[in-house]
């Protein structure tokens, strides 16, 4: 009894029809008419004819148990096809696959799958407040052709979370106006020029406090840009700024809206030793932006130490444990936190049971399934920059709900870092805004923002044996 209606923001992709049947060769089946394709899906979901037995569809050979289809046409079996039924909606897609279907190729080989998914997911994420409400969901409806031409311009998702695309669609173009506008500025923008530009640094690390293994830490940046500007294919030229002596920026990545950079920035490498010949700059990056939010470019480097230092020792005595946790802040990093804690699990234990501490700074909370300590350190580590947690853990009978961790058992343990701290860069990289050049009328308005996150920012106890080894190299 589920009322089925053909809507009308489907999209079809000539050009990825095209190169469907130039991959898949002589087993190439293509995709029907819209109305021939909509029969037989529906019939492939079982959700008309359901009460006759078609062994094509009914067979026990063929129960699903994922939501990938091959759907029965005049032309044969087209497969895959990607389809899923909630609250009365039907979405579907038919995913490209790069070679031949026979024999078929494993699921997770097929990458337009994933990307088909993300991309159905986003827009069922869009609809799904609206399921109650028929008149809205009529007007998102509508609106998700245009919202698609943005998420999906060409055929390859290039956001699927729709929820976040450009609401207003009197700007929108099905099809550039001007010859010279690229593909990927989907539409228009009327109004003050602006841009916003954020570079995000995380930071791996892994510290072990031993003698004979080494710490190692990675940094990796990402420049975020929002371009709003008037013109069907503005340009617009960005420089990234290093302080003097700082490390330079290697295994550069660009969008492929840049139009030019220098070869030498893309060769600079980690995987070889810093030397003289290494690209220290200028970083420029001349380039056309897309309509929408964007990664400009990624980059790594090698900076001289970790943000954090820490010490983690756990020593079991009889049926306690005994902890001291030691975290510095290194004197070159910025002492201006939007968060900064620890967490110390304590998984294959059972609960804890008893607790005795003592904190030098901030404060330390028992999560709610007593498996987990947070030292919460707040915004600011005190002026000699460091801080100290000693305590004495008891446990009590582990239940089958309670956390476990194949990693830590015994006392191989580790404390994890958490911490951002904004308008910072370990690199030092910056934008400078005067630096920014768009060659269009009127003065832009330019927004640069920083910030360094912690990602896997790991210290393991140094009482025990390291899970990951790095030996020194011998000579």
């Amino acid at each position: 009894g589920t009322e089925l209606l053909w809507f009308p923001p489907h999209r079809r992709y000539p050009t990825v029809e095209l190169r469907a049947e130039t991959f898949n060769g002589s087993t190439h089946v293509p995709v029907p008419s819209d109305s021939a394709f909509l029969k037989a899906l529906l019939f492939e979901l079982r959700l008309v004819g359901d009460h006759v037995f078609m062994e094509q569809r009914d067979t026990c050979t063929r129960i699903n148990h994922s939501c990938v289809h091959s759907v029965s046409t005049a032309a044969g079996e087209l497969w895959p096809v990607l389809a899923f039924h909630k609250s009365g909606l039907i979405y579907a897609c038919v995913p490209l696959v790069e070679g031949s279907l026979e024999p078929r190729p494993p699921l997770l080989t097929v990458m337009g799958l994933s990307q088909g998914l993300a991309l159905l997911l986003g827009i069922m994420d869009y609809i799904s407040p609206s399921w109650k409400n028929e008149a809205e969901m009529n007007t998102k409806i509508g609106q998700l052709r245009n919202l698609l031409i943005q998420a999906c311009p060409l055929g390859t998702p290039l956001n699927t979370d729709i929820r976040s695309l450009n609401s207003s669609f009197e700007d929108i173009q099905e099809m550039p106006v001007d010859k010279d506008q690229p593909a990927w500025r989907s539409s228009s923008y009327k109004g003050k020029p602006q841009v916003n530009v954020c570079i995000t640094e995380k930071v791996k690390c892994m510290q072990y406090d031993q003698r004979d293994v080494v710490d190692t830490w990675q940094v990796y940046g990402a420049v975020n840009c929002k371009c709003d500007i008037e013109g069907s294919a503005p340009n617009v030229t960005l420089s990234l700024t290093l302080p003097t002596n700082a490390p330079p920026l290697q295994d550069i990545v660009v969008h492929h809206c840049v139009t030019s950079v220098d070869p030498a920035m893309l060769m600079s490498t980690s995987a070889e030793p810093l030397h003289d010949s290494v690209y220290n700059g200028p970083y420029k990056f001349p380039f056309v932006p897309p309509s929408d939010s964007f990664n400009l470019c990624y980059y790594t480097a090698q900076v001289p130490v970790p943000p954090i230092l820490g010490c983690y020792q756990l020593v079991e005595e009889g049926s306690q444990i005994k902890i001291t946790v030691n975290l510095k802040l290194h004197e070159s990093i910025k002492n201006s936190f939007e968060y900064c804690e620890a967490r110390i699990p304590f998984f294959n234990r059972g609960p804890i049971a008893q607790l005795e501490y003592k904190v030098s700074y901030g404060q330390l909370d028992l999560s709610r399934e007593k498996s987990l300590l947070v030292w919460v350190i707040g915004q600011k580590f005190p002026k000699c920059l460091e801080v100290s947690l000693t305590g004495t853990v008891s446990f009590g009978t582990a239940g089958k709900e309670h956390p476990t961790d194949y990693v830590c058992t015994g006392s191989t343990a580790y404390v994890k870092l958490y911490f951002r701290i904004p308008d910072f860069t370990l690199t030092g990289c910056y934008v400078d805004q005067h630096s920014v050049q768009i060659f269009v009328p009127g003065k832009p308005k330019i927004t640069a923002s920083r910030e360094l996150i912690s990602s896997d920012y790991h210290i393991w106890n140094s009482k025990a044996p390291a899970p990951m080894v790095y030996k020194p190299l011998l000579d």
